[in-house]
């Protein structure tokens, strides 16, 4: 299966990459379409292994006895994220941001403008007062072009900095002569500022890569609201992994199911907590009802995106609330894999309804001027490369678990762990 979903993954990257690169003046509706699909699919594995980061970082500085059976299987998830950069690529070709961001476009022409005219490219951007460069030149401080280049590949950098070192901490545990507390220390030190490089990352990323697809709105709850998502589905595919590895005779003795009650409880709060955050944003906005604010939930709420609004409310809140809500399911594993699953197609559609919505109008605009809600069969697209961004995140992830121990068998808490109860 490694080899299977490597390959896959391999191949629809080069093939992705040869197909989104070109001359981003010459306007496809085809390339156009796809470019959304692969930032959707990008950005939904990437908010997994960004959780995955997030439950390391937790689990070492609140010093938990009860997750350290399952700490090696936090670190594989969020070991997966250094190699999302490959897939993520494809982000920085001038002919995909031409569709993505529309901000970058008029960026460019006013930096051909300003260098004809020695002029400074805010000055420009004023100046030209069509549409709203206006207000792109308020911005223009934080969005331009080489800051946002480098943003993405120092955030890139410092999170992986960081979750590769912890993980390697812990792998170098299990052959130490004497194991100790040295290293428990040393991670709980690194996470204690590690997870402010994580939070920093995963705000700004969020508002770089989906905020940015429509420049005239803003949300200062978008990062926790990315962070919910990110928080509730990585511990999702954390249970998947270890109930199927408990089914392939792994993990055993070390994991069981107060562990799995442990992992329901953290899922049953992350639903209320992006429940929260989700209509808070909402409720806000639609209070104060200012233009700049409104736009995002007006377009989700045209023609046929506001039944995908109503099955986020129902689906991703209501069914697992009520679901999750009683004690003794958490400690099923039938029930929970099905949970999980179930989750993580509710975060399907949660990352779509951040990003595809802004499709229609972006690239009906470019390609002849026509801006629609929908555009017709490019769900295709959509997924192709959620299945090419799969496999990829599939293969590192089983990379990560078969290159070392699956439990950190040589940490002083492995049998409080292995005996907890709650």
């Amino acid at each position: 299966m490694m080899f299977f979903t490597g390959a896959i993954a391999l191949l629809g990257l080069i093939t992705s990459a040869i197909f989104l690169w070109g001359n981003p003046e010459k306007a496809s509706e085809l390339k156009g379409n796809y470019s959304f699909s692969w930032l959707f699919a990008v950005f939904y594995f990437f908010t997994i292994a960004l959780g995955g980061c997030f439950w390391t970082l937790l689990h070492n500085v609140s010093n938990s006895g009860w997750g350290t059976s399952i700490r090696r299987l936090m670190e594989n998830v969020g070991f997966v994220f250094p190699f999302i950069f490959v897939f993520a690529i494809p982000l920085l070709f001038p002919s995909v941001q031409a569709y993505l961001f529309e901000w970058m476009t008029e960026h460019r022409d006013a930096i051909s403008e300003a260098s004809d005219k020695s002029a400074p490219i805010k000055d420009i951007l004023n100046e030209r007062g069509h549409q709203h460069d206006g207000l792109l030149a308020n911005k223009a401080w934080y969005m331009n072009l080489e800051f946002w280049h480098g943003r993405f590949l120092v955030f890139f950098l410092g999170l992986s900095f960081v979750i590769w070192k912890l993980r390697k901490l812990s792998v170098d545990q299990d052959t130490c002569t004497s194991p100790g507390t040295t290293r428990l220390f040393k991670a709980r030190a690194m996470s204690s500022w590690g997870i402010a490089v994580f939070a920093v990352t995963l705000t700004f990323i969020a508002v770089d890569w989906v905020m940015g697809l429509d420049y005239t709105w803003f949300s200062t709850m978008w990062g926790v609201y990315v962070f919910a998502g990110s928080a509730l589905n990585s511990m999702a595919v954390i249970v998947i992994v270890s109930i199927l590895l408990r089914k392939a005779g792994y993990l055993k003795k070390v994991v069981g199911a107060e562990h799995d009650h442990l992992m329901g409880k953290l899922m049953f709060a992350f639903t209320i907590f992006w429940a929260y955050i989700s209509f808070s944003q909402f409720f806000l906005y639609w209070y104060a009802n200012v233009t700049e604010e409104t736009r995002y939930f007006i377009l989700r709420n045209t023609e046929n995106w506001n039944i995908l609004s109503y099955v986020l409310v129902f689906g991703h809140f209501g069914a697992p609330f009520l679901l999750l809500l009683r004690s003794d399911v958490k400690k099923k594993n039938i029930f929970m894999l099905i949970m999980a699953v179930y989750l993580l197609g509710m975060h399907f559609l949660d990352v779509y309804h951040m990003i595809i919505p802004e499709r229609g109008p972006s690239v009906g605009n470019i390609v002849n001027h026509d801006p629609k809600l929908w555009m017709p069969g490019a769900w295709i697209g959509d997924i192709i490369a959620f299945i090419i961004v799969g496999c990829g995140f599939v293969f590192f992830l089983l990379r990560n678990l078969t290159s070392v121990s699956l439990y950190p068998h040589r940490d002083p808490r492995i049998l409080e762990s292995a005996n907890v109860h709650n």
